[in-house]
């Protein structure tokens, strides 16, 4: 089960910032937590320069993906063999001048500026990320799940108006719904009696959740018409939605938490800039102190089951 978390308001500029914790971030993350000189053993030298475990261990976070299916031999390998190439060309590329086009300064002033932000994100995240915190937002969610009722249901599917009058009639006459399901049912979980489990209104189209959640349980509905065809709706159970626990949904819960502080960090030095655009006229809102580039919280609503 999966908790839904409350949207924060931030920008789409913020989004993108804080989103960017990608390849270079691995690379701060690993910086900041240096190796003792015994543990850092030299691995291989090109033209005189080192390249030492740290180094492997670097390079191996930014290629992650690459080496995912490797065993750690092999990566260990293809990882130094890569390292010992990178500085025999970099030397090829001093000799050539490379770094004195403007195209490299631009790149390297881009890159020095990236790694700079995330290694700046990277300490806010990790001073947030506490657990009073994770708890608090873990609470709140929780509180908002909980006051969801769900309905555990079962349905007969068929496709014409006749056919669900005709099982209406047998289940009148007392029929067996989980036995008539598995025979008559036209829907995927026919199998299992017509089984959907518990669910919310949001996860049903409005039609379906309209009379589910109007059924006491043990009564039987009668035919509706929903895109899908026409249902026989049984209610099995009503309950209040139950929160997952806490260590289910740690991660997730971990990555808002530490979304939230970046985002609002990076909100409270862009209101401190002074940012002029060349490119367009300033929007009007500006000159009140609005946010126009606000984006919409998404609405978390889970997709209807089909």
């Amino acid at each position: 089960m999966t908790i839904s978390l409350p949207a924060t308001k931030y920008s789409l500029r913020v989004r993108l910032a804080s989103s960017a914790l990608g390849g270079c971030l691995a690379a701060v993350l690993f910086v900041g937590t240096p190796l003792r000189a015994d543990a850092d053993p030299v691995l291989a030298k090109v033209n005189g320069s080192e390249i030492h475990q740290s180094d492997v261990n670097l390079a191996a976070e930014e290629l992650g993906p690459s080496l995912a299916q490797m065993d750690p031999a092999a990566k260990q390998e293809n990882v130094l063999s890569f390292l010992i190439d990178m500085k025999i060309i970099a030397k090829a590329a001093e000799e050539k001048k490379i770094e004195n086009s403007e195209e490299f300064k631009k790149r390297l002033a881009f890159a020095r500026d990236r790694l700079l932000m995330d290694r700046l994100l990277a300490s806010q995240a990790k001073a947030a990320i506490t657990d009073d915190a994770m708890k608090t937002v873990y609470a709140d969610a929780s509180k908002q799940i909980t006051s969801e009722q769900e309905v555990h249901a079962r349905h007969i599917l068929v496709q014409t108006e006749d056919e669900a009058k005709k099982i209406e009639d047998e289940l009148k006459k007392g029929a067996d719904f989980v036995e008539l399901a598995k025979k008559e049912s036209k829907d995927p979980g026919a199998s299992d009696g017509g089984d959907l489990g518990f669910f919310t209104k949001e996860q049903m189209v409005p039609e379906f959740s309209k009379v589910a959640f109007a059924l006491e349980p043990g009564k039987i509905s009668d035919p509706i018409k929903t895109q899908f065809g026409w249902h026989i709706i049984k209610v099995e159970e009503k309950r209040a939605r139950k929160a997952p626990d806490f260590d289910e949904v740690k991660p997730q819960v971990e990555q808002f938490v530490t979304r939230k502080a970046q985002a609002e960090y990076v909100t409270k030095l862009r209101e401190a800039a002074k940012v002029e655009r060349m490119d367009k006229p300033a929007h009007p809102a500006n000159a009140s102190g609005d946010k126009a580039n606000s984006a919409k919280p998404a609405d978390g609503k889970t997709p209807a089951k089909k």
